[in-house]
């Protein structure tokens, strides 16, 4: 295991999620993007050719997701005495209990349908409601992607809001590290765990560059409050 501590609020570990959720301090929220279990081809090749430049990065999407070739159970994160927001809801719906469901609508009307899913859905802990948002930026970051199932700030930044009062927010699969940038960019503490290295050393590197920009007298936003919700 590895632990960075970017900062007093963020502290990232490299190492199984399982392993170091027992010994981490209590949280006030979980904000996290699992592997799916649905052993996603991140081969991008089938979409542009020989062209190996599809991540800005120049990391492309041959490597497989951890933990993406079995089926997730999410049950260990019922363990957590704290509000969860829990995204790719629709491939272990068994497995997860009654809750609110947040959509992510990924395009526009037109083009529904025409490539992989038009949508994602997120299962949320507290509340009884459907919430959707279409946040269509990341078609324009597509090419600095530097992780093959990464959200946009904006849209984890949206699931924060769920969680207003939440100081301390914890990503048990951080990936590339967006849900940590989107924390940091709104004031919050983040705890993030990831089992791959790579994208735990770009992970640290976005989010220490979210802490070292330059905040306004206004920054971050107000956000609105979600209290029928909780």
């Amino acid at each position: 295991m590895r632990v960075e501590h970017l900062s007093d609020s963020v502290t990232l570990y490299l190492g199984d999620c399982r392993e170091i959720l027992p010994t981490l301090p209590r949280v006030d929220a979980v904000v996290t993007d699992p592997p799916y279990g649905i052993g996603l081809n991140t081969n991008s090749k089938r979409f542009t050719g020989e062209r190996r430049t599809y991540l800005k990065s120049g990391i492309d999407y041959e490597t497989a997701i951890a933990g993406d070739q079995s089926e997730f159970d999410p049950s260990f994160l019922m363990e957590i005495d704290a509000p969860r927001i829990i995204w790719g809801w629709n491939n272990y719906p068994d497995k997860l209990p009654r809750g609110a469901c947040l959509v992510w609508l990924k395009r526009e009307d037109a083009a529904f349908g025409s490539f992989l899913s038009d949508a994602e859905l997120a299962w949320m802990s507290k509340g009884h409601g459907i919430y959707c948002r279409r946040d269509l930026s990341l078609q324009a970051i597509t090419r600095e992607r530097v992780h093959p199932t990464q959200k946009p700030v904006s849209l984890m930044r949206w699931c924060l809001e769920f969680v207003p009062d939440a100081s301390t927010i914890l990503d048990p699969f951080m990936g590339s590290g967006t849900t940590g940038v989107a924390a940091v960019s709104l004031g919050r503490k983040f705890i993030g765990i990831e089992i791959e290295p790579k994208y735990f050393d770009i992970a640290c590197r976005r989010i220490s560059d979210e802490l070292s920009r330059p905040r306004l007298a206004f920054d971050p936003p107000p956000q609105p409050k979600q209290e029928a919700l909780l």
